[in-house]
């Protein structure tokens, strides 16, 4: 009996394990204008993939644990493609506080995160690297 709960319950925990995205994990984002930079958290929200704002460094690398947005999501309603790709989601831009239809590419360590005008022509992005 005791090995039919285990072998079930080590069946459960490996089918949750291989249900996890490959973008799901933190990311540093770029570096904005100042010098700083972000953590972002990716992982499942309901059946979408979201984003939210971890931590927030300075440009020495010093953590901002006043940063107003902590929390926030900045990524929402991200759906995966396959092969990497990532569309049907917003982004939210803290430096013009606006939102835009967003886009990503996976490729290893490095995720090409993009928000976009004009039906998906016009994108202003950025490659973010994982951390874990």
């Amino acid at each position: 009996m005791k090995s039919a709960f285990f072998g079930l319950t080590l069946a459960a925990a490996l089918g949750g394990a291989a249900l996890a995205d490959p973008v799901d994990g933190t990311w540093k984002t770029a570096e904005g204008e100042t010098g700083g930079y972000l953590h972002v958290t990716i992982g499942p929200c309901g059946a979408a993939i979201c984003g939210t704002i971890a931590q927030a460094f300075d440009a020495s690398g010093a953590a901002s644990a006043d940063y107003a947005h902590l929390g926030k999501k900045l990524i929402w309603d991200m759906t995966a493609e396959g092969g990497g790709a990532y569309s049907g989601g917003t982004i939210w831009a803290p430096d013009t506080d606006k939102t835009y239809r967003s886009k990503m590419a996976l490729s290893g360590d490095a995720l090409e995160v993009k928000g976009c005008v004009a039906g998906g022509l016009i994108c202003r992005g950025q490659t973010w690297t994982r951390i874990k």
